[in-house]
């Protein structure tokens, strides 16, 4: 494809971004000297810092007028042959649109979460595969990106190694695992205090200590897991994403229900254990085959639903099944 020109629409969010780096890796590997870049929210640009299969990231600031009309200006000035969206949203199928671009490459309607925002490309594709990786990759493979093992290229940079270092150290710790409690709906969260439990039986059983990872609004998640772990507490550390790469890589293995640090950990190749209920892990789950996924609902009850409580089904996760999933990823048992 001589003079290709592609522009990759996914704003956010993080475990999303996570899954679409394959797709862009592939473009690379097709199209060597072609120009890739990346539309993203300001909030995630360090997600896709020195990625080496993208000439640009391009920053999409919605909240005014005037970025909005800046980073369209940017776009159009670019003149893409091919845009290509991930999301399959409103917003991010305007951004294909609004950028010129001649060839724009998205999910079919009955795919699509805003399933009108099909009406804006000119390639409407059904995924193939089941996770969303394999989804991703679907669109980059229409324009002929020849794909090999998938990669998640993630750059860690050395300042943000430091910084962990030095709560580590604070924290007297070395070889550690990471709790991740929260998450965007309480519905596919696991409880705090059962993450509290867990870390306890873990020093009980193992001498083992953990760290909870937690973002902004999640203080209170964090101190319940902290309060409820005993006399042997994990540490909390609220990181800035550099430093939860760094964190994420370093830990032995991290336990986490369907969220951006989970997806960002097995990215980085750390052993995972990821708690579901109503989201399929065959679609959202840890992509690597290797890691071990905790559920007890029926595949037919998977709803997506975002509620604000806990739902029956992660409730149902015993504690001790969760520390049997950690021994099977570590190969502990006999």
């Amino acid at each position: 494809m001589p003079d290709a020109r592609f522009l990759l629409v996914r704003l956010g969010s993080l475990g999303d971004i996570v899954h679409a780096l394959p797709a862009a890796a592939g473009l690379r590997e097709t199209f060597s000297s072609a120009r890739i870049d990346w539309a993203v929210d300001p909030k995630w640009t360090r997600l896709l810092e020195g990625n080496p299969d993208l000439t640009e990231v391009i920053p999409f600031d919605r909240r005014s007028a005037g970025g909005i009309a800046g980073a369209i200006r940017k776009l159009r000035d670019a003149k893409y042959t091919c845009a290509i969206d991930f999301q399959a949203l409103y917003k991010s199928a305007l951004i294909s649109f609004a950028s010129g671009a001649p060839q724009r490459v998205g999910f079919q309607s009955s795919y699509a979460r805003e399933r009108f925002a099909a009406l804006l490309y000119t390639d409407c594709l059904n995924p193939r595969g089941a996770h969303k990786v394999e989804h991703n990759l679907t669109l980059v493979e229409h324009v002929g990106a020849r794909i090999a093992a998938p990669r998640f290229p993630l750059a860690i940079h050395a300042e943000d190694e430091e910084r962990v270092a030095h709560e580590l150290s604070a924290h007297g710790l070395n070889e550690y695992f990471v709790l991740n409690p929260g998450g965007g709906w309480r519905s596919k969260c696991w409880p705090a205090e059962r993450y509290g439990e867990l870390h306890r039986k873990l020093a009980e059983r193992y001498g083992w200590r953990g760290v909870v990872a937690f973002g902004p609004g999640e203080e209170m998640i964090a101190r319940s897991v902290i309060e409820s772990a005993g006399k042997a507490p994990p540490a909390a550390l609220a990181l800035g994403l550099g430093p939860l790469l760094v964190l994420l890589q370093r830990a032995k293995f991290v336990v986490s229900a369907d969220t951006g640090p989970l997806h960002l950990a097995a990215a980085l190749c750390t052993p995972v254990i990821g708690l579901y209920g109503p989201t399929d892990p065959a679609r959202n789950g840890p992509y690597s085959a290797d890691d071990v996924v905790v559920r007890n609902l029926r595949a037919s009850e998977t709803t997506y639903g975002r509620g604000a409580s806990y739902s029956p089904a992660m409730l149902s996760i015993a504690v001790d099944q969760v520390i049997e999933a950690i021994e099977q990823r570590l190969g502990l048992h006999a």
